[in-house]
């Protein structure tokens, strides 16, 4: 009767605790439908365009899954925007020249299977024949996804180291006191994310070190560039790990947090590529901070961009920390009692 009663008093407290049984029935599900969309996408159809088609040969090839470019500086700029994943010319007579983005070992392949059916007899030799935009042909898959993967591993340990750090102030009652005394909740917001931003700096500035110079991941931008995003990317998660701590009572239900703020975002980073997802789906990628610091990242790391080229990434990674301190205000007036 007592083991009975006891497992009987566990029960209503779980069935009490609504967020518990939405982590335990809901957040899978949404994360398996999320993985189920993306791997049963269909393949992925490269972009691929012709320049200078020579005359004799207009006739016998099949261009008609192909675009059509004046000459290769209009291609090459297409490229750049993300418009096309690689071009064929013609200079040197019957004799392709293929250049493809090279960014994404997984389109790379994509781009020369469609080149593939324009030359079925040429096929084993036309890897001599391919130029790189950005990247080269022993670029790997942990080359072209730890950019995503280095954003997104800062994004999930600062925001939890956060989220939970904030919550003991309010749990032990160091925010209650900060509250009663005449510090503004905006000054004492701001104070927070200094604070906690001085050490998430010595984090980015660590983790970006080790994965570049120690696990060898490839580097062709300014390492400087990468800390920036990577410090905005962490500023973003601190403020929104601070502002979700204050709709949670423990432990327990920040954590809560974690599979549906911080595990989909994974989906929508670059990671999976999101012309393959549906688009009632793929919508939601820019909504999410991860989705604007791996697209930053790629510039920097795969594709050597400049500081110019990463300011809008940058200007809404600093946008999503604003709004999140502007709510963290908002958030915390309900604990002022005074």
């Amino acid at each position: 009767m007592r083991i009975s009663g006891f497992v009987l008093r566990i029960i209503r407290q779980l069935f009490r605790d609504k967020r518990t049984l939405a982590l335990m029935f809901l957040a899978p599900i949404l994360i398996l439908t999320m993985i189920s969309l993306v791997f049963s996408s269909e393949e992925y159809e490269a972009k691929v365009a012709v320049v200078n088609v020579p005359q004799h040969l207009e006739t016998k090839l099949e261009l008609g899954g192909f675009d059509r470019y004046e000459n290769k500086d209009a291609a090459r700029e297409a490229m750049k925007d993300g418009k096309l994943d690689g071009y064929v010319t013609f200079d040197h007579s019957s004799s392709p020249d293929i250049v493809v983005e090279g960014s994404d070992p997984s389109i790379n392949g994509a781009v020369m299977k469609k080149v593939q059916t324009l030359f079925p007899s040429q096929a084993a030799n036309l890897s001599d024949q391919v130029t790189f935009l950005y990247g080269n042909e022993e670029m790997g898959m942990f080359d072209s996804f730890g950019p995503v993967l280095l954003g997104f591993f800062v994004f999930f340990f600062v925001f939890l180291i956060s989220g939970v750090s904030f919550l003991r102030e309010r749990t032990t009652g160091t925010l209650e006191r900060l509250l009663a005394s005449p510090i503004k909740i905006w000054e004492m917001v701001v104070s927070y994310v200094i604070g906690f931003g001085m050490v998430t700096l010595l984090q980015a500035a660590l983790i970006s070190w080790y994965s570049i110079y120690i696990l060898d991941m490839m580097m062709t931008g300014s390492f400087f560039n990468v800390l920036i995003v990577i410090v905005l990317l962490s500023f973003t998660a601190l403020t929104l790990g601070i502002l979700l701590s204050a709709f949670a009572k423990n432990e327990l239900q920040m954590m809560q947090f974690i599979p549906v703020v911080v595990v989909p975002q994974i989906f929508f980073s670059g990671l999976f590529n999101l012309d393959t997802i549906s688009e009632w789906l793929s919508w939601i990628g820019p909504f999410t901070p991860l989705y604007y610091a791996a697209d930053a990242l790629r510039d920097v790391m795969i594709r050597g961009f400049g500081f110019t080229d990463l300011l809008l990434n940058l200007g809404v990674l600093a946008g999503f920390s604003l709004l999140f301190i502007t709510l963290n205000v908002a958030a915390l007036k309900k604990y002022r009692k005074i």
